[in-house]
């Protein structure tokens, strides 16, 4: 009890007896400073006094598949800020290789008394990987909100960028530059947006061949290796499903002594941090992260509240960012 008054007096920054007060439910203790010990107690696992288990944690889980490709953390910024203006304390759980997967930071948030969960990036969007721990939230009525698209049949709102129109300006931007060997570098083929990204394009042009598209782990070297298929099969221009990927693909063209964009044309997806500075700085198509944030906290919110909000998806516009990574085609 000792250990447990004194690791929560300095997560707090308040004294034990401060601490013992708001245990014991004793007065002389202002609102906030009373939530403060509340959330620590969360926060670091203690369970509360049963006298106060009647109140759910004012906690969101923030789950996410990685830190490495920039666009999470951003994300992660926005999100938790918007939930903390509202009073909520974001709980960040970051996916790693063979370490916590998202289904045990479900069964962890939910041994938090969690108010609600926003998933990131999370195998919902890949129609082949277990889901089960999404059943497990909707059946404990436990508000969700999912970023990006999404298997059909889950029944949770979400807010998502248009893959669609994102593969359209896009495209439109390579053709207007001469470019008529378009190729796509996109993930596995469950993959749910890079699905509806592909679905573009073939509406796009009547029927994309399959050997202009090629398949990579969202990295720099999955883009790299997909990105030197396309380069061998002659495409000229090169849409990757996200910035990681576009800078593999730039990798594989000077690898193979193609100029980046004399030679061989590059696109991103997300504008994720620091792709103004790469060599050539990427053209790519940049996601309204700050407006999709704070949309998946407001849905988020209002479920807390109580409201009844569909399970609908929220669809925002992309921006093309053209920068010098792209050029005119070449005439050979």
């Amino acid at each position: 009890m000792t250990r447990r008054l004194a690791e929560v007096a300095k997560k707090v920054g308040v004294s034990e007896a401060t601490v013992s007060r708001v245990l014991n439910g004793r007065p002389g203790v202002s609102d906030a400073t009373r939530q403060a010990v509340l959330t620590a107690l969360d926060v670091l696992g203690y369970e509360r006094p049963t006298q106060l288990r009647g109140e759910r944690a004012r906690l969101v889980g923030l789950v996410l598949p990685e830190l490495q490709n920039p666009i999470f953390p951003a994300f992660a910024e926005v999100i938790g800020g918007a939930l903390a203006q509202l009073g909520l304390t974001p709980v960040l759980c970051t996916q790693t290789k063979g370490g916590v997967s998202e289904a045990d930071y479900v069964e962890l948030l939910l041994q938090q008394q969690v108010s609600g969960v926003v998933f990131a990036g999370g195998l919902y969007a890949q129609a082949d990987a277990p889901h089960d721990h999404y059943r497990l939230l909707a059946d404990r009525n436990i508000p969700v909100v999912l970023v990006n698209a999404a298997i059909e049949h889950l029944g949770f709102p979400g807010v998502s960028c248009d893959d669609a129109v994102a593969v359209e300006q896009a495209w439109r931007h390579l053709a207007s530059l001469g470019h008529e060997r378009i190729g796509l570098v996109l993930g596995p083929g469950d993959h749910m947006p890079s699905a509806r990204k592909l679905a573009a394009a073939h509406d796009l042009t009547g029927g994309l061949p399959e050997e202009r598209v090629a398949r990579a782990i969202f990295s720099i070297e999955g883009g790299h290796a997909a990105a030197s298929r396309l380069i061998d099969r002659g495409v000229t221009g090169i849409i990757c499903a996200s910035d990681p990927l576009a800078l593999g693909a730039i990798r594989a063209a000077r690898r193979k002594g193609c100029d980046v964009p004399g030679r061989i044309s590059v696109v991103g997806y997300d504008d994720s941090a620091f792709m103004n500075c790469t060599e050539p700085p990427l053209t790519t198509v940049r996601q309204p992260i700050e407006a999709m944030g704070r949309a998946a906290v407001e849905l988020l919110n209002a479920q807390i509240g109580g409201t009844a909000v569909p399970a609908e998806e929220l669809l925002f516009e992309p921006e093309l960012v053209v920068r010098g990574s792209t050029g005119q085609a070449p005439r050979d």
